[in-house]
């Protein structure tokens, strides 16, 4: 856990949170102003992961914290921080915190291990190799886990957060208005060149059970293929779309 004296203040905490995080300028200037009201904060371990490496091959340790805030007009305000070896990073919302431990997992080469959304964790595990070019790092035809948790908000911000200019349209967010649950599935993996460093690129396929029994999937495409090596978020209404911009970062050269 973070080290927290016995008898810390919650503006103590506060401080001491803002100032370990590699990226606390990133979060919206109100919430951070808001921290200035708390009067009582409790902090909880959601999930981690522990995974020794082996000979050549990098280990991992990582843990997700939740630091939950009572403030002055009696609202809540939860931050989500991530733990690792190379430091703290801060996020205003859960999912943010899993697609950033999902990408700390790929960098690494043990994406394949895919997210641990429960308290757990793994040591001395055998057979991690690094992703190669596009490799599955799913089965297929698994059967569905959905999962009922603001599904309808999960679309709305994973379209919101699309940067490519021909990802899904309205009538598709129409759909997905009435999605009643979703699950999360890390599709394809691979490692490629830009012309300045190492890229990563990653194929997520989020499907969506909607009101009328029908499953709905889009597919997001995480990478760093851009001119300062900063992530990426792509949507796509198809695999085979995402397929195709996914190789095709995967072989910028």
């Amino acid at each position: 856990m973070p080290n927290e004296c016995e008898y810390e203040t919650t503006e103590e905490h506060v401080a001491g949170l803002l100032g370990r995080a590699l990226n606390s300028f990133e979060l919206p200037d109100e919430l951070v102003d808001s921290l200035d009201s708390a009067l009582a904060h409790t902090t909880s371990l959601h999930s981690s992961l522990h995974v020794s490496g082996g000979p050549g091959r990098p280990g991992l340790s990582r843990e997700t914290y939740r630091h939950t805030y009572l403030l002055l007009d009696g609202a809540t305000v939860t931050l989500w921080e991530l733990v690792h070896q190379r430091g703290n990073e801060l996020y205003a919302d859960e999912e943010s915190a899993r697609l950033a431990a999902a990408r700390l997992d790929a960098s690494t080469g043990l994406g394949h291990l895919g997210y641990l959304g429960c308290l757990g964790e793994l040591d001395g595990v055998d057979g991690l190799e690094p992703l190669s070019d596009l490799a599955p790092v799913e089965p297929s035809g698994a059967t569905r886990m959905y999962v009922p948790d603001d599904s309808a908000d999960h679309a709305r911000r994973l379209l919101r957060r699309a940067e490519n200019p021909d990802r899904p349209g309205e009538p598709v967010a129409r759909l997905l208005r009435g999605a009643l649950a979703h699950q999360i599935t890390r599709a394809l993996g691979g490692h490629g060149r830009t012309d300045r460093r190492d890229g990563g690129v990653i194929l997520y396929e989020h499907a969506f059970l909607l009101l009328d029994g029908t499953e709905l999937s889009l597919w997001e495409v995480e990478h760093t293929a851009t001119p300062d090596g900063s992530h990426m978020c792509e949507v796509y209404a198809s695999q085979d779309a995402a397929r195709r911009a996914m190789e095709r970062l995967a072989h910028v050269s």
